[in-house]
């Protein structure tokens, strides 16, 4: 049995923002990275950067100006998915195979749009049903120990959130996305790490709107970026932290990166 960190971010453009990519792989190393929302063709993912760390194994599911997962890795992976949950053929998972056997998922849910009504705002009603079908595949996986992780696009408790009561009907926090984000960690009994090791109500957030003037000191933050686990694994995960200082990096992204050390 090993140490494996594992790593997850929403970069918004790994191309634009390559250079905090770098920096944090240079302070951090984790030996895996999965990031969401890269934005770029499988053709054109900066593969160099990464290969001059040491992350030598890549596998990318990636579209151009749009969503976009990757996955790189210092250690070798092997069956390599890419699930089509939306069903509309957009770039949101991928999901490989560690040598340890545990399996890990990458996912990029999509945000849902700005009313949180599916009769007004189609968008919502695909994220709906994404995570829907993210439901019906976690019922399956059976005895598989697997790493959940990456961009959830949900807040699900009030400590998620800066303002419960002001975020109700704001997309992220509403009733039926928790309600509906609860089925599917029912699912497969999913642990959520992040509340494992900073439990409620102690606030815990991974996002910050580019529209605020000082996002530090305003602190309206929300909880959107998950690593969660099945039972089968809980005890094996060791540490769980974000890295809040990467959302004042140059050109930062609006979400931070989550590390997660485990025993496999």
């Amino acid at each position: 049995m090993t140490q494996t960190s594992i790593a997850s971010w929403n970069i918004n453009s790994v191309r634009a923002r390559i250079g905090i990519v770098e920096k944090f792989l240079r302070e951090e190393a984790p030996d895996v990275l999965c990031l969401q929302e890269t934005k770029v063709e499988c053709g054109l993912f900066p593969k160099q950067m990464f290969e001059d760390l040491g992350y030598r194994h890549i596998v990318t599911n990636g579209q151009r100006m749009h969503h976009g997962v990757a996955i790189v890795s210092k250690l070798p992976l092997t069956d390599v998915r890419k699930y089509d949950w939306q069903a509309n053929g957009e770039a949101r998972h991928v999901g490989v195979t560690l040598p340890s056997g545990v399996r890990l998922d990458n996912v990029y849910i999509p945000a849902g749009g700005d009313i949180p009504d599916r009769a007004l705002n189609p968008k919502f009603g695909q994220k709906l049903d994404f995570l829907g079908r993210m439901t019906e595949w976690a019922g399956a996986l059976a005895d598989t120990p697997t790493v959940l992780t990456g961009d959830f696009n949900v807040a699900p408790l009030e400590s998620d959130v800066w303002n419960h009561k002001a975020l109700l009907d704001v997309v992220s926090h509403t009733p039926v996305e928790v309600d509906t984000l609860a089925r599917l960690q029912a699912a497969a009994g999913w642990i959520d790490l992040g509340r494992q090791f900073v439990a409620p109500p102690t606030p815990l957030y991974t996002w910050w709107s580019y529209r605020a003037k000082d996002w530090e000191a305003s602190n309206r933050g929300r909880r959107l970026d998950h690593m969660w686990v099945t039972p089968d694994i809980r005890s094996a995960a060791q540490s769980h932290r974000v890295v809040q200082p990467a959302r004042s990096w140059e050109r930062p992204s609006d979400h931070i990166p989550l590390v997660t050390e485990f025993a496999f």
